[in-house]
């Protein structure tokens, strides 16, 4: 049926018949094309980012899915179906105007209360101009203790909410921290200067839902009991010391102090890469 194979003469039906297969071939072509154009395209926009923080998010055990006005006790049970994302949330008005009954207190751990929290396990602080400083939190660092490299965004670069703001190496580990907002980088610290980055955010300073998604007050102190939690099951391994101190303080350093342990795992529920 093909020219070039002994024995073909061209007929009617034998142009027909390479004109459509052409045609077809022609058409998967341009639909292949235009989806890896289209894909590329995506990966450079919020969509992308979006996409994929979802997915990652639908793959979250239950239990870190829990709604920030459950942490809170302003409800008994609730789990976030908003990828965590409250400014989106349509019932967050609702909930927020109840009296919360979360306990406050001493978790032995060092949690500002002019700061708000990502359960990515960064902080954000608004800052004079509007701008904003984002860190590590206290878990994370005792969890990590001293990182063996860190790997920066540019200044300038554009950042989107829970994409990967900066990595960190530890023991072999690879430790992708995401962005707990979105906005353009015009700072870079590191673990010497308390900071990591500072952001331009792409919102108002003025804007209320700003910095709504994040955790503050009885919330932060339900969210890291629960972590805290977490951490005490995932590290009970036979022949291992006890990942908290006498008094149920976090020790610093956990990487180093618990090397044997599934840090893969710790890891990717700690920051959110399950």
């Amino acid at each position: 049926m093909f020219p070039g194979i002994d024995g073909f003469h061209w007929t009617a039906a034998h142009v027909i018949f390479l004109s459509l297969f052409f045609a077809v071939v022609m058409t998967i072509v341009a639909t292949v094309v235009s989806a890896v154009r289209r894909t590329a395209r995506d990966f450079q926009t919020k969509r992308a980012i979006d996409f994929c923080w979802k997915a990652d998010f639908a793959e979250l055990p239950e239990p870190e899915r829990r709604c920030r006005h459950e942490l809170a006790g302003r409800v008994m049970s609730r789990t976030c179906d908003n990828a965590f994302d409250c400014r989106q949330c349509s019932k967050y008005s609702q909930f927020a105007v109840l009296p919360a009954r979360g306990t406050v207190h001493s978790l032995g751990l060092d949690y500002p209360e002019d700061r708000f929290y990502h359960r990515g396990h960064t902080w954000v602080k608004l800052e004079e101009g509007g701008i904003l400083t984002v860190g590590l939190d206290a878990l994370a660092e005792h969890v990590i203790g001293q990182a063996d490299s860190i790997k920066m965004p540019a200044i300038g670069s554009d950042i989107e909410i829970n994409e990967t703001a900066w990595r960190m190496k530890k023991n072999g580990n690879e430790i992708r921290v995401r962005a707990p907002i979105e906005g353009k980088v015009v700072g870079i610290g590191g673990p010497t200067d308390g900071w990591y980055l500072k952001i331009s955010p792409r919102l108002s300073a003025q804007n209320p839902a700003l910095l709504r998604h994040l955790l503050r007050g009885p919330e932060v102190y339900g969210w890291v009991s629960r972590e805290l939690e977490r951490l005490q099951v995932e590290l009970r391994e036979p022949n291992t010391p006890p990942s908290l101190a006498d008094g149920g303080v976090l020790m610093p350093g956990l990487m180093d102090a618990v090397p044997e342990a599934d840090w893969d795992s710790v890891l990717a529920e700690t920051f959110l890469e399950v």
